[in-house]
């Protein structure tokens, strides 16, 4: 027999509607599959979060090298004496960092916490973020590493990889901290390096423009002469490191991105 569409009503319209005692069945079904499925989603993102934090304080709790041990704890003794307030700058890096004595007075403006210390390199300022960032909450951290990595035979790549784990580890605490980058210097002692340094210093600006919340200072080109080499004038007799007037060339070229 052949159905119509006037059949198909009629059948329709036989079948009993469902009781209110079974449409709350249905409801209290649904409503428990649902509470099951969202629970499933609940718990896979704790484990993921438990999985992250546990990564963070595995990374945190590792011991200090032993090189670095006097530093980081002369760090923690000066804070435990009078710790900064939050919302400053931190400038954090190798004895770039360490040996500029007019710092707070050079960028007298704004609070200043200075955690350098020599002979470090880019990839210890992002192992130790916990002790040399983190605890100052500052609004702007601003870092000096990176020759000493190429020094003991890094990559610009690898040198770049230090540098995006280090602003990740800042932003998994402090996501509003802007983080600024001084570029690596051309040292006269270090001058078989300047290629190495022009191509960390391209990918680290790179990196810089492709994220919001983060700055790029190129000091390198300011520090080379008419020739295309490093300014003699502006360092040390150790041809490494700087002095009055190299420093006064970082202030000029940092300050405006402090205001």
């Amino acid at each position: 027999m052949r159905h119509t569409p006037g059949m198909t009503r009629k059948l329709r319209r036989r079948q009993p509607p469902l009781s209110h005692a079974r449409m709350r069945r249905r409801m209290r079904a649904a409503v428990a599959v649902f509470g099951l499925a969202l629970g499933a989603v609940s718990s896979a993102h704790a484990q993921v979060q438990g999985l992250r934090k546990a990564a963070l304080e595995s990374r945190e709790s590792a011991p200090i090298e032993s090189r670095w041990r006097e530093s980081l704890e002369g760090f923690a003794a000066s804070d435990r004496e009078r710790a900064p307030a939050p919302g400053g700058v931190v400038f954090v890096g190798s004895s770039s960092i360490r040996l500029w004595s007019d710092l707070e007075r050079d960028f007298a403006a704004v609070p200043i916490v200075k955690r350098g210390f020599g002979g470090s390199r880019l990839s210890d300022c992002a192992r130790y973020v916990a002790q040399l960032v983190l605890p100052y909450k500052p609004r702007t951290v601003v870092v000096y590493a990176g020759d000493n990595d190429l020094a003991e035979g890094a990559t610009p790549e690898g040198v770049l990889a230090s540098y995006t784990e280090f602003v990740e580890r800042v932003r998994e605490t402090l996501p509003e901290t802007r983080i600024v980058y001084i570029s690596i210097k051309p040292s006269p002692s270090r001058e078989a390096l300047m290629p190495l340094a022009i191509q960390a210093n391209e990918l680290i600006a790179g990196y810089a423009r492709a994220h919001a919340g983060l700055g790029y200072i190129d000091i390198y080109t300011k520090m080379l002469d008419d020739k295309g080499r490093p300014r003699a004038e502006l360092f040390l007799p150790d041809a490494l490191h700087l002095n009055a007037a190299g420093y006064a060339l970082w202030k000029a070229a940092i300050a405006e991105h402090l205001r």
